[in-house]
Parts: C-alpha cells; structure tokens; sequence
C-alpha cells in the first residue's frame, strides 16, 4: 500500500492565506463598530460563516449573577436568548469555566449538551478572552456529527482572541457612554432643581429622563403619602391605561414598599411570575418583565421610589443600579425643591389674604371712628334740643325712633370696633433683620419672574426692636409689592436697614429700614398723598392703600416714614423706628 500523497505546498500556502484574509476581514468588521452588541453580533455571524456552521451564539458572564447570558444569536429561535446556564452547566458553562475549548462530535453522546434547537449534532465551542480573562464563551452548532476540525478549531481560537480587543473597547465605550448619558441627565436634574417648575413639572422630567437614562420599556415613579402607610403612583413614563389606573399601593406589602422602607434597591428577573410582585396581570398586559426599583431619598428618609421596567428579561448590573440610585438621589432633591416652591407660593397667597384681612380690619375702625363723630354731634344736639310734644302727637314717636336708632348705630360702631381691635399690635423684641430675610424667602419667587434683582445690605449690628413683627412683615410686604408693581419691565430693588447713630461707641437710638426701586417714580401731588388716609385713597395698587397701611404701621410703633421720588428715578421709602430701652 503506498503512503498518502503529501499536501501540495501551494495549496497548504492559499489555505493559510485565505484563513490569514477571513480573519482579517472579521477583525476589521467588528473594530469598525463602538456598539458593544453590534460587534458581538458581527462576530458570531462570521464565525458561523467560516466554519459552514448552522447556528451560534455567544454567551457572557453576567458580573452581578455569575450566570452565563446569551448575547447574540444566528439561526437560533427567538427564546434562546433567555437561556441562563451556571459557571460548569452544558458544554459552554464548562468551557468557561475551565477555560479550554470543547470539540463535540456527537452531542446526543454528551449529557453536558444542553439543546437550543433541534437538529443538531455536532458544537465546537472557544473561551472568549478579555485581559486574559475568560469572559465568555462563543458556540458553533452544525447538524452534521464529525462536523469540525481541529484546523477549524484553532481558526475559531484566532478569532476569538483577535475580537477580543475590540470587544473590550467597545466595553468600555459603552461604560463611557452610559456614564456619560448619566451626566447629562444629572444636568438635566440639577437644571430642574435650580428652575422654578411645580412639583408636576419636576416629576414628568424624572420619570422621562430615567427612562432614557436607563433605555427602559418604562418607568414609574410613587410617592408616599401623608400617612406614610401607601404609595401613590404620580408620574410615569411609557405606561399603558392598565397601569396608568391600576390602585395605590400598600407600604407594607408591595415590593416598592420594601425599597422604600428599607431604603435599598431591590430588583425582579421577571414580575410576570413573580410571587413577590402584587400586579402581575397588569404586567403581563403591559409586556413588562424586569424590574429595578430604588428609593427616593431625602434626609436620610424615603419620600419614594423610582421604577424601571424592561421590556425583556434583564439582570440589572452593579453599575446600572449605581447609575439609578445616583439618578435618584438628585431626582428627590428636585422634587423637594418643587414642593418647597409649591408651598412657598401657598403661603405667598395666604400670607396675601392675611394682608387683605388686615387691611379691613383697619378699614373699619376707621370707618367706625370716621362715623362715631358726626353721630356723638348728632346725639348731642338731639339732647340739646329738648324738645316735648304733646301726648299723641306723632312727633313724639318720631322723636323716639331718632333716638333709638342713634343709639343702635352707636352699637354697630362698637361691634365693629371690637372686631377692629384684633388687629391690634402685640409687642415684643423683634429682629428686624430675621423680618425682612423671612419676608425676602416668601417674595423672591416673585421678584425674579418680574425680572427684578435684590441688594440686600442688612446691618449686623442692629438692635432688637419692641414691635408686632406680623405688622412690620405687613408693611415691608407692601413696599416690596408696591416696588414691583412700579417697575413693569424689570429692574433692582434695594433693601437696607441700619442703626441709627452709626457712632459705634454710642448705643444706636433707631432703626432704619429702606426700601429703593428703580421704577417709574411718583409726581410731587402722589408723594405728598403717599401716606393719605385709607378712605382718602383713590388707587387700589401702588401708592394707594397700602401706602396707607405702611403708615398706619409706622403711627402704630411711634415710628417716622419718608417718601422720595420723581417721575422716571424710581422711588427711595425711609422708615425709622425708635429703640426702646
């Protein structure tokens, strides 16, 4: 028998060259990519096309499980991508965890085969390397036994090696990109924080920032209640009707509930099965599978939780949960700063109804003693008159009512003086500075919509006055609102209070409070009627009642207002209260 011919040189030379030019090829196909998914999906397409296979995949090692996860396919059915095999399990579970490549030539031969379609025969399987670690395994599958060589082998195991690099790149492009994602979502919070949007507008942007943050098929975000016995659901975003609708939640027994309480994250592989999980005909509706859930927090406590949901099974890794709870945190300070304005505003209004109270309180005493006047002349001069008529005259009766009904007028003005006098001042030591700081937290909302900046030069060395600080609140209120009014199109007030004398070895025997605007200014005619009388004033805003307030606050407190203006160079208010000792 005559030995076998020897391979023809030149031919064993073109096939090293056509090995040498199809690597090259694929090597170059997947650097020219950054997608980390698209580049796995290039890979096992062309080593399902070198090695005349009928099918592959490729499975990564999931870091947060340890399970081997597959990533991408070709000629395998759809549900092989929820195949999830221990470090050991199969033939590609023993790959990766020895490390070493695997030639089956017959798996119905092996018990380690675990089948992702039907039909196959033969599987060669290589350990993908990253850093010279084994990071995930990369399958081939032909329905012929005997089906690869261990030339075929070896070209697998340069491929594997030679993508390796570009998968690592794209690792770590995507790692920066999902970074990079997280700091411009991060902008967009911190950007909400700093704006003056409601506490609806703040958690719209959450929920629709999270959900691109995270590439989610939705997201959720719950509130809990005054009680702090449930969560109810107050923003989403990709939500259906069925979700959208479906009740509040129950702290104790939910799973939000347990991240809220615990305030740790906490994530489903799949609500659809889940036991834990309270809505899983809304879920299954929905398409809704795994799920992330973090809590909200706000000063140590959670005032919520933000929900991811995927459209696909998902183990959430480390990193995404890191990027979500980061999300989070900046998303409840947002939604705090929303509310904090919302009240802010609230009082703003209250604080406004307060002021119009007042102001009738003081419009009636002074209608009442502006009416008790000519009605003490009235009763006098009916005495004086003494007039008597003789027994049934009608005049007498006439003469009768007169006198009853100026006694009942006398009456009404002294009920509505009563009422009158709850607007009475209370003294004590007041901070003027603390004042005019709380007052300039209620307005600043307002003043920077109307486009008005605030100086502020607040004497550290003031003395405490003896005053009603509701009243004093009442009439800087008033000279901040009138400041306001006066500049339409914007402009900068300024607000100063200081001790009078400034002699610092002299104990300060006043305090000055001034208010100057840069607005439209008032005539001669307006300043001299600035402080006019309540039913003396004929305008409803500006220097009209208000101004009348302010002086009555001032008369109240012993104390003296000064007004400064012309047409067109704003206006300068003094008052100046005296130190009681």
């Amino acid at each position: 028998m005559s030995p076998p011919n020897p391979i023809d040189p030149p031919m064993e030379l073109q096939a090293r060259l056509d090995r040498l030019e199809a690597l090259h090829q694929t090597t170059r196909r997947v650097y020219a990519t950054l997608d980390f998914r698209e580049s796995l999906q290039i890979l096992i397409e062309e080593a399902v096309r070198l090695l005349d296979a009928d099918s592959g995949s490729i499975c990564l090692i999931n870091p947060t499980n340890g399970f081997l996860e597959i990533e991408a396919t070709c000629g395998l059915p759809i549900h092989a991508r929820e195949l999830r095999l221990k470090l050991g399990e199969g033939v590609t579970g023993q790959v990766a965890r020895s490390g070493r490549s695997l030639r089956v030539d017959d798996v119905s031969r092996d018990r380690r085969y675990v089948a992702l379609r039907t039909g196959v025969a033969s599987e060669l399987a290589v350990p993908l390397r990253v850093d010279d670690e084994v990071r995930g395994v990369i399958n081939v599958d032909s329905d012929r036994p005997h089906a690869f060589t261990g030339s075929q082998q070896g070209l697998l195991e340069d491929l594997a090696s030679l993508a390796a690099p570009a998968i690592r790149n794209t690792w770590l492009y995507e790692s920066a990109r999902q970074r990079a994602k997280l700091l411009e979502s991060l902008l967009k919070v911190g950007q909400l924080i700093n704006s003056t949007l409601s506490v609806d507008d703040a958690l719209t942007v959450v929920t629709r920032e999270a959900r691109v943050l995270m590439r989610a098929k939705m997201c959720s975000l719950m509130m809990v209640d005054p009680s702090g016995e449930w969560l109810d659901l107050r923003a989403h975003d990709g939500a259906g009707e069925a979700y959208a609708s479906k009740p509040r939640v129950s702290m104790g027994e939910s799973v939000v509930g347990i991240v809220a309480r615990r305030c740790k994250p906490l994530q489903i592989a799949n609500v659809q099965v889940s036991g834990r999980y309270q809505s899983v005909g809304v879920a299954r509706s929905e398409g809704l599978v795994s799920l992330l859930s973090v809590p909200l927090l706000f000063a140590g406590k959670a005032i919520g939780t933000l929900n991811i949901y995927s459209g696909q099974p998902h183990i959430f890794s480390d990193e995404e949960v890191r990027i979500l709870a980061t999300y989070a945190e900046l998303s409840a300070l947002a939604l705090e700063k929303a509310r904090l304005y919302d009240r802010i505003v609230s009082v703003e209004e209250t604080l406004r109804q307060s002021e119009r109270l007042s102001t009738l309180g003081l419009l009636a005493a002074e209608i009442a003693h502006e009416i008790r006047n000519p009605l003490t002349v009235m009763k006098m001069l009916h005495h004086s008159l003494d007039l008597h008529f003789q027994p049934g005259d009608p005049r007498q009766t006439d003469l009768r009512i007169m006198g009853e009904k100026m006694d009942h007028l006398n009456r009404i003005v002294d009920r509505v003086l009563d009422v009158a006098r709850g607007a009475e001042p209370r003294f004590e030591e007041v901070d003027v500075n603390q004042v005019l700081d709380d007052l300039l937290l209620l307005t600043r909302v307002k003043l920077r919509t109307a486009g008005i900046g605030l100086v502020r030069h607040l004497d550290t060395r003031l003395p405490r006055l003896m005053a009603d600080a509701t009243q004093l609140e009442q009439a800087f209120l008033n000279l901040t609102l009138n400041a306001v009014e006066s500049m339409p199109e914007g402009g900068k007030l300024s607000i100063r209070s200081q001790a009078l004398p400034r002699d610092p070895e002299s104990p300060p025997t006043h305090v000055l409070v001034r208010f100057r605007d840069t607005g439209i200014g008032m005539t001669r005619e307006q300043v001299q009627s600035a402080f006019s009388s309540l039913l003396q004033s004929s305008k409803p805003r500006g220097n009209g009642i208000g101004m009348a307030i302010v002086a009555r606050v001032v008369e109240t407190h012993r104390g003296r207002a000064r007004v400064r203006s012309s047409p067109g160079r704003g206006t300068t208010i003094s008052l100046l209260f005296p130190v009681q000792r």
